[in-house]
């Protein structure tokens, strides 16, 4: 087996063209993927990417869509299944019908500019891969997806400083797809979403706030002292109150994380400010224990329901 051929699935036409002979094509050595598809061992290793593209190319007029674009983007999402082998693809409405194994193909209104090219794959564009994923997901979920496409990342972290889309893109879908499946849910999600979040986990972090009847806290806003001069950014602040509050992921067990979040909580205390760190265990049960500590934080500077 050429190479080329090794390291991930292949399609019949990159069997003939890097000479494989049909006989080696059909020898019960190699796994079947479906028609048209075959490989030398299992796919688990492989990027997405790598395992999606003899699908696509096999099938014509398909782009990656759903759950398998939102991974590939980078876009938040429930888990899928361990083990679980299967990719969504999407075609126009009105192409034909296709069963084949390891895909889910969705046919539907699709039109050109919701589709882009990645590393040469077809795949939807982020901002209708989140109108697509709003059938599969709580209005929560959208909402953490939303809040991925619009944030503006950091150049330095990601060698990009553009958002994936714009609030006005996710409302541009809305607008093109109306009776589709979850519409209702990505219209309520709309309303929720906001730039500025760094993570899902801010997200839900947020939307339990102002669920529980605290105000909506700020989003990676830096805090100013007195002099003019800037500090770092919490996650969530309450720039009234003077109260920052952290997420902690779980690389803040690491030595070096432990030794920067000292020196945080340092900075606080010197700027007067009260800081409020939340990790994964407070957000369990509907996040009750983290909305208990950042509104005891609240009622201690002053806030009071209502205000």
């Amino acid at each position: 087996m050429p190479d080329e051929l090794r390291t991930g699935p292949f399609t019949l036409a990159d069997a003939a063209l890097a000479g494989v002979s049909a006989r080696r094509w059909r020898h019960g050595s190699l796994v079947r993927h479906g028609r048209g598809i075959r490989m030398e061992r299992t796919t688990a290793a492989l990027p997405l990417s790598a395992r999606v593209r003899p699908f696509i190319e096999v099938n014509g007029r398909c782009a990656a869509s759903h759950a398998t674009a939102a991974e590939l983007h980078g876009l938040p999402q429930r888990r899928q299944n361990e083990g679980l082998e299967v990719y969504h693809l999407i075609r126009p409405e009105g192409a034909a019908h296709l069963a084949r194994p390891h895909v889910i193909v969705h046919r539907m209104k699709l039109f050109e500019d919701e589709v882009m090219m990645m590393g040469g794959l077809p795949v939807t564009t982020p901002e209708r891969t989140w109108l697509d994923m709003a059938e599969m997901l709580s209005v929560d979920e959208i909402v953490a997806m939303g809040d991925s496409c619009v944030r503006v990342p950091r150049l330095e972290l990601e060698g990009r400083d553009m958002p994936l889309c714009s609030i006005g893109d996710l409302q541009l879908m809305i607008n093109r797809h109306k009776g589709k499946r979850g519409l209702r849910k990505a219209k309520e999600a709309m309303e929720l979403i906001r730039v500025g979040s760094d993570s899902p986990q801010e997200t839900l972090l947020r939307l339990a706030l102002v669920r529980a009847g605290m105000p909506e806290p700020e989003l990676n806003v830096a805090i100013i002292d007195s002099t003019g001069q800037r500090h770092h950014e919490p996650d969530l602040s309450y720039r009234k109150y003077r109260i920052g509050i952290e997420y902690e992921g779980e690389h803040h067990g690491e030595e070096g994380q432990i030794l920067r979040d000292i020196a945080r909580s340092e900075r606080y205390t010197a700027l007067g400010w009260t800081e409020v760190r939340i990790s994964k265990r407070h957000m369990l049960n509907d996040a009750k224990s983290a909305v208990m500590k950042v509104r005891s934080a609240l009622v201690q500077a002053g806030w009071r329901r209502g205000d």
